[in-house]
């Protein structure tokens, strides 16, 4: 891929490469992210794929004045004390930009991701129309998982968006940073920033309760209190969307009952069991043709996965989503396995994404599909 000839020099570093320019080629060539390290070309991720800029490599210097140009003070400041920072800022009125910014090897590296102005709606997404049922509950715990980058915040956003146009109420959002921005629409819409309005997720989740809200979201339970307080916050009347680095229904379950000290595990299980409304986890795969596409599991709660929450049989979730699809529930492999049929991505993409690739694998076999172990 090859630069802009309209790059300007920066008069203190003599940087090859401007900001500005940078992020108007993320834009233009529809790039999820921009990398930013020393001794490498600028380097975008296009369709999942990584695709360096035509142009020579970043020096120790250049990466400090590409981070200096898009950075506050306070950013800085927290670089130094930290070794990293997150941050989020709008690039006009093209597209927002999620930063992270660290200490590697005593220099510094950016990653910054493309946060789209437009708000997808759930079909665009490839979320079910069932889906709709769940943001329609008064009260209760929704929690989208999945690995870094597997496009939690997308789907979240577009949830709270759905909720903003068919709902009346208050949304309280809490992030870490801000990605993207809620108008008021039927819906009265606060969003809260770690570090900015509040100190930390925990704070903020035992502030909303105190501030009439209908609907809370979480941008990542990252630690007990925070956990505690959106559990708490979904068993006294709340509807509460949050995160968590989990993939698969039963690992979420499981990860959320291990945070908490052993005696207390009985009760967040019962806990857990009365709140949980649903768990959606996704990953993100390459599109055959470009761009790039979700798989979803989608658990529902029921009386039978209830109980098996509260009696520590998590392992029994998978069997129950498999047989759960009246209810609007469905497999990661199974909804991975239609995409293949679909002809929307190479069977090995979806392998490598499968929970469990030895079943997978026989589907395939048995609808003729070929792949790199045949």
């Amino acid at each position: 891929m090859t630069m802009s000839s309209e790059f300007t020099d920066t008069d203190v570093t003599d940087c090859p490469y401007e900001m500005n320019d940078l992020l108007e080629l993320m834009v233009a060539e529809g790039a999820s992210d921009l990398h930013l390290q020393v001794r490498q070309a600028p380097t975008l991720r296009i369709s999942g794929s990584m695709v360096p800029v035509d142009g020579p490599e970043l020096r120790p210097e250049d990466t400090k004045a590409l981070m200096q140009a898009i950075t506050s003070d306070a950013m800085q400041e927290q670089l130094k004390k930290r070794g990293g920072a997150d941050f989020g800022f709008a690039f006009m009125d093209q597209a927002r930009f999620r930063v992270s910014v660290m200490k590697n090897k005593g220099n510094y590296g950016l990653v910054l991701r493309t946060i789209p102005n437009t708000l997808l709606s759930l079909k665009e997404i490839g979320l079910p129309d069932r889906v709709k049922e769940l943001l329609t509950r008064p009260r209760g715990l929704v929690l989208v998982t999945g690995p870094t980058g597997s496009g939690k915040s997308t789907t979240l956003a577009s949830m709270v968006n759905w909720i903003n146009e068919n709902r009346d109420g208050h949304i309280i959002t809490v992030e870490d940073p801000i990605e993207y921005y809620h108008e008021h629409k039927n819906c009265i819409v606060s969003q809260r920033e770690v570090g900015n309005d509040t100190p930390s997720f925990s704070e903020a989740l035992r502030g909303a309760l105190r501030q009439d809200p209908d609907v809370i979201l979480v941008g990542e339970m990252r630690d007990l209190e925070t956990i505690e307080a959106a559990v708490s916050a979904a068993e006294t009347g709340h509807l509460v969307f949050g995160t968590l680095h989990t993939t698969g229904s039963a690992r979420t379950v499981d990860r959320i009952v291990d945070a908490f000290p052993e005696a207390t595990k009985h009760q967040i299980r019962t806990q857990l069991a009365s709140s949980i409304v649903a768990v959606i986890s996704q990953v993100l795969l390459k599109k055959k043709g470009g761009g790039r596409v979700a798989a979803f599991e989608i658990m529902v709660s029921t009386t039978s996965i209830a109980a098996l929450i509260r009696e520590n049989k998590t392992y029994r979730i998978a069997s129950e989503i498999q047989t759960g699809s009246q209810y609007g529930m469905i497999s990661l492999d199974a909804h991975l396995t239609s995409l293949v049929n679909l002809g929307e991505v190479d069977p090995n993409d979806a392998l490598e994404k499968a929970q469990y690739p030895n079943e997978m694998k026989q589907r395939l076999r048995e609808a003729n599909i070929s792949f790199l172990d045949e």
